[in-house]
């Protein structure tokens, strides 16, 4: 199967992820001087947007030549988890977060479950009707929005509060807030989720 150049920026995205990894943790080694994890920081701030602007560009180009695919439809997503659930995780650590802005772990719980829960909603659905079914809702969209910029506000976080003290309430603001869209996206893939199944047993019994 030939991969289109959407899917071949999916793919990039997700290859980018093992990079970023290896920069968080390199920003919070003590045995690197402290201009060199600096650096990591801001490499790691670089690789993040470049994945972030992808998400979009992946997207606009599968609509606009006509190749959304089934293959695009399922890596696409597990791009955006993958990234989001190895965000969360290293920004709640001190190992791999940023100093005095980490992220309070029950908000990284809350993100992770919820692609945990959609995960094996996904099995779930597939093994019923032996279908690949991944339909976006406008909560999950908005909910990927705010992880995504609350991943970023964090990494921004050392150089915007020189600027704007009051950074670090803005930032609880929407790491809170990720975290409630994150529990409705859930509940609303859930319900749709149960309907889909529910609809396809019917037309099939």
């Amino acid at each position: 199967m030939k991969l289109n150049w959407a899917n071949r920026i999916t793919i990039i995205r997700i290859l980018l992820i093992v990079p970023f990894v290896s920069c968080m943790l390199k920003a919070n080694d003590a045995e690197l001087s402290d201009a060199l994890r600096e650096m990591m920081r801001y490499i790691s701030i670089v690789i993040f947007f470049v994945m972030a602007v992808s998400d979009g560009i992946d997207g606009y180009l599968a609509r606009r030549n006509g190749q959304a695919t089934k293959l695009g439809s399922f890596l696409d997503p597990m791009a955006d988890k993958l990234l989001m659930t190895c965000a969360c995780v290293l920004l709640a650590m001190p190992r791999g977060g940023v100093a005095g802005f980490w992220l309070p772990p029950t908000v990284a719980v809350l993100i992770i479950g919820k692609d945990l829960f959609l995960l094996i909603g996904f099995v779930i659905v597939y093994f019923i009707t032996f279908q690949v079914r991944v339909v976006p809702v406008l909560i999950g969209k908005i909910a990927t929005t705010l992880q995504l910029s609350m991943v970023a506000g964090i990494l921004l976080a050392p150089d915007i509060s020189r600027v704007l003290p009051w950074w670090i309430w803005f930032l609880r603001v929407l790491w809170w807030s990720a975290a409630g869209t994150a529990i409705l996206a859930t509940l609303i893939y859930i319900r749709n989720g149960s309907r889909y199944v529910e609809e396809y047993e019917q037309a099939n019994s």
